[in-house]
């Protein structure tokens, strides 16, 4: 086989339809499952497993000091999938509506479940916190997805994305700082008030890139939210909405 034959039976094209097949979009519509949309998903069931790792270490059989090393192991491995998918979908020219709407569900699932396991000792979060990156996510999310029942997608903010780092960093400062804990060198009082600090940063950032993203797109949130009028005939002097 020449190169050149080669090359043509790995197109792009062909090597894209290896990893996509054709579903019926559950608000409508078909749409394409790529492998970006299910790397997204296998990341949706993969995050509860740091709450649970966190939680019930002893029962898995995982020491004190071995724990940290295992949860950044897997925070790593749930960063990569993030980056992973969007960068699938933008190889193989596969974006679509429903990974712009898997993706920050993911995120915000992954994200969650990792501050939601630090309420728990020896971090010991305050839950007010966790509440503020809940009651953040579920907004936008909400409102994102009655966008997308009116036909339109409402794209990501960089601040978005620039929350989503400053999570992603602040949840790995946190783990990492259950090393020196497991080992005796920090005291829980300083592991407990140092995360606190660093969460906070993260959730007030959220907030900005919450507001921010609600004005930006405040246009299309306003077609989504207010129904257009259709005027029908007169009926005795009044018009009747249909």
């Amino acid at each position: 086989m020449s190169l050149e034959a080669g090359q043509r039976g790995f197109s792009k094209e062909k090597i894209g339809a290896r990893f996509e097949q054709i579903v019926q979009h559950p608000i409508g519509g078909p749409t394409v499952l790529t492998v970006a949309n299910v790397t997204t998903l296998i990341r949706i069931f993969i995050s509860p497993i740091f709450l649970f790792m966190y939680l019930e270490y002893d029962s898995l059989g995982i020491s004190e000091v071995a724990l940290p090393y295992c949860l950044l192991l897997l925070l790593a491995a749930l960063e990569t999938s993030d980056a992973l998918d969007g960068y699938l979908a933008r190889k193989f020219d596969q974006v679509t509506d429903l990974g712009k709407l898997l993706d920050p569900m993911a995120d915000s699932i992954a994200r969650i479940s990792i501050f939601l396991a630090f309420t728990r000792p020896p971090v010991s979060l305050p839950l007010l916190i966790v509440f503020l990156f809940i009651y953040r996510d579920a907004v936008v999310s909400t409102l994102r997805t009655v966008c997308a029942l009116r036909g339109f997608a409402l794209a990501a903010r960089p601040s978005g994305k620039i929350k989503a780092v400053i999570q992603a960093i602040s949840a790995a400062s946190i783990t990492a700082m259950l090393i020196p804990y497991s080992l005796g060198v920090v005291s829980v009082e300083v592991l407990r008030q140092s995360s606190t600090w660093i969460a906070l940063v993260a959730a007030a950032y959220a907030l900005y890139s919450g507001v921010e993203y609600l004005y930006t797109n405040f246009h299309y949130v306003r077609r989504a939210l207010i129904r257009r009028r259709k005027w029908g005939r007169r009926k005795k002097g009044f018009e009747v909405n249909r």
